[in-house]
């Protein structure tokens, strides 16, 4: 790792190490604001005791950063478009690094002193959607190509419908069991358990069900929100260190052959469908090449863009024989037809076995992009496992006192956890950044719904005050760093 960083300029050192410490503080932060949610119903129904409830969480979160793969860390990743992504220099990527983690790191603080259980997913969304903006509007670029706008709909959506679906099955979770077993002890708050059966813990197989699910929730929290630290500092490298982070540089020769046949093959497959795609990509036409100067991803110069990334790959088995400048040009390159492809994907007329055939091709493309360094997975993994460890009481007293006018039952908190683990879990599978706050809560607030308890209006009012304002609140934030810090540098 350390020989990656040998011959920076010491402000390039510096600046790099400081980017790094600050993605790693927001992971940190993350850790002890987000996993508060995964821990306060364990800790409240006192199916474990608050140390050990942190403890466990944060290896779990460990383990989930660990074994999580990448997918929602380049769904990050990519909500900033592919021309701001290829065209990426120090100094701008220094200014885009520190606007939108400042950002970011600001509101996650605010809201956490105020024991808020606001979203760190929206936050970080946010301050990423600030940036694209703002660097639309500093180079005269329309804001509708300034942000991935498809990239940010889906994972809008994932985030707004996540917490309704939380809501409801949480609650549809609560009713079963309430048809299950009506007069179980699983229905009692922890203070009934308490003066009813002076019993201070839930039932053994209660206590086992809020034991396992809130550690599940851990690890799909660890495996979601901590691809987002990833695909953070994958930003802050490629960014200030392009040439040795722009591509893998410890892909194999067969990886190396993989993307040179997936481009072979994505040649053939717009040949085979010249009839579809022959005006969309300009095939077999000679059009204007742009590809000098600022580097452009227009999908008429596909041809040109394949024949040069064919041409830059030949030979090469290892990635440390191109040039600094070379693997960033192979990185725009396999960027670009990436994107070409995910636009072709939509284009009327193919077939659904052709879409599948281009979906693979696509992922052989960016196999040797989309990848993040051990090192950056474990260091992500380290920060939110101790911030799990500290500063959870404040949201925990939120979770299970503030939101129902009574308090928690052991078979609320297992349907909110349960609940929470499974809709989480689900959008890890599709690549999709969801909220462990907003889904846990709003589970929370489904069962009181269906438990007939009723919710305090006023800490709902504020859960969704804080849901409401995040996004625009992050966007103006990072907005506003980035043009001053883009001002002062002079990017």
């Amino acid at each position: 790792m350390i020989d990656l960083f040998s011959g920076l300029d010491a402000w390039v050192l510096v600046s790099l190490l400081l980017a790094l410490a600050f993605v790693l503080a927001y992971e940190f932060i993350n850790g002890f604001h987000d996993t508060a949610n995964a821990v306060a119903t364990v800790i409240y129904t006192k199916a474990m005791p608050p140390h050990l409830a942190v403890f466990f969480s944060g290896v779990f979160n460990f383990l989930g950063v660990l074994l999580g793969g990448v997918g929602v860390a380049y769904a990050i990743v990519h909500l900033l478009p592919v021309e701001l992504l290829i065209n990426v220099n120090t100094g701008h990527g220094l200014a885009m690094v520190f606007s939108l983690l400042a950002a970011a790191i600001a509101w996650n603080l605010g809201t956490w002193y105020f024991g808020i259980p606001a979203s760190s997913s929206h936050t970080l969304i946010g301050s990423i959607l600030g940036v694209g903006l703002a660097n639309a509007m500093l180079n005269d670029i329309p804001l509708s190509d300034g942000v991935n706008w498809q990239k940010a709909i889906d994972i809008g959506a994932s985030l707004v419908f996540s917490p309704m679906a939380g809501f409801l099955i949480a609650a549809l979770v609560l009713l079963g069991l309430k048809w299950w077993r009506p007069i179980s002890k699983m229905h009692k708050t922890p203070e009934q358990r308490r003066k009813v059966d002076d019993k201070k813990h839930p039932p053994f197989w209660n206590r086992l069900v809020l034991v396992i699910s809130a550690m599940a929730v851990s690890f799909v929290h660890g495996s979601n929100d901590g691809q987002k630290g990833i695909g953070l500092i994958m930003l802050v490298l490629i960014g200030i260190v392009p040439a040795q982070f722009v591509l893998d540089l410890n892909s194999t020769t067969y990886q190396i052959e993989r993307t040179r046949d997936a481009t072979l093959h994505l040649s053939q497959f717009y040949q085979r469908n010249h009839d579809s795609l022959g005006e969309f990509l300009a095939l077999g036409k000679s059009v204007k090449d742009d590809l000098p100067g600022k580097f452009r991803c227009n999908p008429q110069q596909t041809e040109p863009t394949i024949a040069a990334l064919l041409g830059s790959l030949k030979g090469v088995s290892d990635y440390h024989a191109l040039s600094p400048e070379g693997r960033i040009e192979v990185r725009r390159y396999l960027l670009c037809l990436d994107d070409t492809a995910k636009k072709v994907g939509k284009v009327p007329g193919l077939t659904a076995r052709e879409k599948a055939d281009l979906d693979k091709l696509r992922k052989d493309l960016t196999a040797t992009t989309e990848y993040a360094p051990f090192w950056v997975i474990l260091a992500v993994a380290l920060a939110l496992g101790l911030g799990t460890m500290i500063g959870w009481k404040r949201v925990v007293q939120t979770i299970g006192e503030k939101i129902g006018k009574q308090g928690m039952t052991y078979a609320q908190g297992m349907s909110a956890q349960i609940t929470a683990a499974g809709l989480i879990g689900l959008a890890n599978i599709f690549s999709l950044p969801v909220s462990t706050t907003h889904v846990l809560s709003s589970g929370v607030a489904g069962t009181m719904v269906a438990n007939k308890s009723g919710l305090q209006g006023g800490t709902v009012k504020t859960i969704l005050l804080a849901w409401i304002l995040t996004l625009p609140a992050t966007v103006a934030l990072s907005a506003g760093l980035f043009w001053a810090a883009s001002k002062v540098l002079g990017t």
